[in-house]
């Protein structure tokens, strides 16, 4: 059978390329399109855009790169419509993808959404167009479902898939200097991002010469927009590109920038401080809508704050440094870790990846028969 997948950001790619592999496993003879990255086309897709080619963040971004977005949806449409797949997957990234969502379904696809808009933090109009146009929805948070069963919509939770990530990951532990106090640095990896968060972070690293600090950057960014936010002169600190796990293994405490790296480092057990920038527009705006108090997903999961949040004014050096070494105390870090293990209890089980899978293609093998 024709699967066409979308996903527009690194998260999705990783996902995405653990659903292939499990739907290939079921499917022998699938014939897999994607718009994705270097993953799913490991995983056996033909990935026809790349997602570094899609990621615009931000109400500001968004509105500067509006003609680049338009051809997207109309190339999206057309390969759509010249590969005419059994169904359509959805993977994340709501502003582009349930536009396309309502113009598949228009066109009489199936379609199934893996991994759910947060339309528990802002735009709860987002129900109607996922009712209307999503056959089925695959969550990934806990909480998710009961916020679907408020508007009589029957959704999936499947459990969330970076257990599987991590589980299937092979990494080793960097190796450090032991006489020092290991920090992982998850600036993010939008170029905006990145932007706005190093020289915070630039600032911290020179201020704390005692401990040593491991950038996790990303393959599609050149090392030189890392390089050039650090002196020379800056002795305890290295950057490794595409070792996320192998960094979060071998680290003692982190400073991440809010989105998945905050789950991600809650599951290596890593104590951390949650730090977010962006423009003041993108910020201002964000604010005026959002509906939920906290921003990172282990806060948000437990619905309440463990993990300290130093958001747009408060990023500060200063701000960051306090946290960072109060992340160091016996008992501060003893709490962290108690909450961490209550968050993985409430993940679910492994196997989202595989569960995933066997919906779609019950779906698709259903509605054929």
């Amino acid at each position: 059978m024709k699967y066409y997948i979308i996903a527009g950001e690194a998260s999705g790619d990783l996902h995405g390329a653990n659903m292939i592999k499990e739907l290939i496993k079921l499917d022998p003879q699938a014939e897999i399109r994607a718009w994705g990255g270097d993953l799913m086309a490991e995983a056996g897709a033909d990935v026809v855009k790349h997602y570094n080619e899609l990621a615009f963040m931000g109400f500001l971004e968004v509105a500067k790169n509006i003609r680049t977005i338009q051809k997207n949806f109309k190339r999206c449409k057309a390969d759509i419509s010249a590969f005419m797949p059994h169904t359509v997957i959805f993977i994340d990234y709501p502003g582009f993808n349930l536009r396309m969502a309502r113009w598949a379904k228009e066109q009489a696809y199936r379609t199934q959404y893996y991994i759910s808009p947060t339309i528990w933090a802002w735009n709860t109009k987002r129900v109607h167009q996922i009712k209307a146009y999503v056959d089925q929805m695959f969550t990934i948070l806990p909480f998710e479902s009961t916020v679907y069963q408020k508007y009589g919509y029957q959704d999936h939770f499947v459990g969330h898939p970076l257990l599987d990530a991590i589980d299937h990951a092979h990494f080793d532990p960097i190796p450090t200097d032991n006489t020092k106090k290991t920090i992982a640095l998850l600036p993010g990896s939008r170029k905006q991002e990145l932007d706005k968060i190093l020289p915070v972070i630039s600032k911290v690293v020179k201020a704390m010469p005692n401990y040593n600090f491991i950038i996790a950057a990303v393959p599609w960014q050149d090392l030189s927009v890392y390089q050039s936010h650090f002196s020379n002169q800056i002795n305890n600190l290295s950057i490794e590109v595409d070792k996320t796990y192998n960094i979060l293994q071998s680290a003692d405490a982190a400073i991440v920038t809010s989105g998945t790296a905050t789950l991600e480092t809650a599951l290596f057990n890593v104590p951390q401080v949650v730090i977010y920038k962006t423009s003041t527009i993108t910020y201002t705006l964000a604010k005026t809508f959002a509906k939920v108090k906290n921003i990172s997903l282990p806060n948000l999961i437990l619905d309440k704050e463990i993990l300290k949040e130093l958001i747009q004014s408060e990023c500060t050096p200063k701000n960051i440094i306090k946290e960072v070494k109060l992340l160091f105390d016996e008992k501060a870090r003893a709490e962290i870790l108690t909450h961490y293990n209550t968050l993985h209890n409430r993940l679910g089980n492994k196997g989202a990846s595989k569960r995933v899978a066997q919906a779609i293609y019950k779906d698709i093998t259903s509605n054929l028969s």
